[in-house]
């Protein structure tokens, strides 16, 4: 069997048979499972070795031509592909729990498989096409059946479609820049279409609008996979591009761009949550704040580039997971998610309410929780920048306000005693994500074998 099979074809069927045969009930434990196993073949089983298990000799091909196209995932996609499939199982699990919808499960399946094949393919500019095509199995998860889109889902489709001619122009042009790379005109234009095309991907400010717009018209879990599998792919789209150009890394126009749009994004993120009275609102504009920081390691141009960033996504994940099934929850009793309508549901949902809680303060950086190391490794890279410094620390105290006054409203009532609840299952799922939380904070050299060999990935992003 070959890589893209097991890790883009399978999914993807197993999505398609979930969308049309599979139960409520069942399709969380299935999506769940399957992307669980394929996560640890991904972690045990290396690509293009031969494995000798008694007289059985197993040996996972790295590549498959598909008309035309030839869809690679080498022996150091492995470990990549075991983290997003280990999310992503974890997402899937958390349906029951979060009240989602079945084909939550099946178009999740899909879409990771869609983006799995992005950074698979080659020619690599086709991976746009993916991304696409991606974003558009996005909108059904977020509108209901006969609903009609609201205007953050127009403007999420809108953004996306519109990056996908820049990438590609870009790439056109890149070619002749490789062929004659002395030629200024042609590569600051490439430069140029590019920069605007990842700006739409990534949502840079001020481009980030519809992501706030979204938390309030469409369900909060499946909003929080979007911010989740769509800006990690992106990030590892982004790093290709960073590692097969050298003119894009070595030129310090682009990486103090890119470093400057990050920084607004983490500082406005973190600010803007702080003034915000809507729990969906908040985790938006953290995720933004986010994103900003991944931004922001791009413009360090340090060696350590690649190790950051998914020190930095890895957590990232987690910290959504748990943080929108805790909405979803509250959702149910408080449907507005406003300040006025979650007070005091601290003593209903102690456990999604303590859960969303240390999911916001790990995404402020706060110590001994899954963010704290990434943090400390980005401000030890930035003590020689003081000014960046200085907006970098605004934002994560913003985030820190925001958590703060969300902690406020949840216990301020006047209601006696405690009552749990959520189900058995809801608690289970919190209990696991809150756990994680604490584990990577507390150990964070658990991630160390990982990100030992991811920067393998992009060799030259490493030198």
């Amino acid at each position: 069997m070959s890589a893209p099979i097991l890790w883009i074809a399978i999914p993807f069927i197993t999505g398609v048979l979930i969308f049309l045969i599979s139960s409520e009930r069942y399709s969380a434990w299935v999506g769940g499972s399957v992307s669980a196993i394929l996560s640890l073949i991904a972690f045990f089983i290396p690509i293009d070795t031969a494995l000798l298990l008694g007289t059985v000799s197993i040996k996972i091909a790295p590549a498959i031509q598909f008309f035309g196209r030839s869809f690679e995932l080498n022996t150091a996609d492995g470990l990549l592909l075991a983290i997003i499939y280990g999310l992503a199982s974890l997402w899937f699990f958390g349906t029951e729990a979060s009240g989602t919808q079945s084909r939550f499960v099946s178009l999740g399946l899909m879409i990771v498989a869609l983006l799995t094949a992005s950074i698979a393919v080659e020619p690599f500019l086709y991976a746009a096409l993916l991304l696409e095509v991606a974003a558009m199995l996005v909108i059904p998860l977020l509108v209901p059946p006969y609903q009609k889109a609201g205007q953050g889902v127009v403007r999420f489709l809108t953004y996306q479609t519109l990056a996908m001619p820049f990438i590609l122009f870009s790439g056109w042009m890149l070619t002749g820049v490789e062929a004659s790379p002395s030629d200024l005109g042609t590569t600051l234009q490439a430069g140029v279409m590019l920069g605007l095309g990842f700006a739409f991907l990534f949502a840079v400010f001020p481009l980030y609008n519809w992501i706030p717009m979204l938390m309030e018209e469409t369900p909060p879990y499946a909003t929080g996979f979007l911010l989740w599998v769509l800006p990690t792919f992106i990030t590892i789209f982004a790093l290709g591009f960073l590692d097969r150009y050298s003119w894009l890394r070595n030129s310090p126009q682009l990486m103090s761009a890119i470093q400057f749009a990050g920084l607004i994004m983490v500082a406005s993120g973190g600010i803007f949550a702080a003034l915000q009275r809507h729990l969906g609102r908040m985790l938006a504009y953290a995720a933004i704040s986010q994103a900003g920081l991944i931004l922001l390691i791009f413009g360090l141009q340090s060696t350590q580039m690649v190790n950051l960033v998914f020190l930095t996504l890895i957590p990232r994940g987690l910290e959504l997971a748990t943080w929108a099934l805790a909405l979803s929850i509250l959702k149910r009793e408080a449907y507005s998610l406003q300040f006025s309508d979650v007070q005091g549901l601290s003593r209903k949902y102690p456990a999604a309410t303590a859960a969303l809680i240390f999911a916001h303060l790990s995404m402020t950086g706060f110590p001994l929780l899954a963010g704290f190391p990434s943090r400390l490794s980005i401000w030890q890279s930035l003590t020689t920048d003081l000014g960046i410094l200085f907006w970098v620390f605004a934002g994560m105290f913003g985030l820190l306000i925001a958590a703060i006054r969300t902690l406020a409203v949840f216990v301020m009532t006047e209601e006696p005693g405690w009552k749990l609840n959520e189900s058995w299952v809801q608690v289970t799922m919190l209990t696991l994500g809150v756990s994680g939380l604490f584990i990577l904070g507390l150990f964070p050299q658990i991630l160390q074998p990982l990100l030992t060999n991811l920067p393998s990935l992009f060799e030259k992003l490493s030198q």
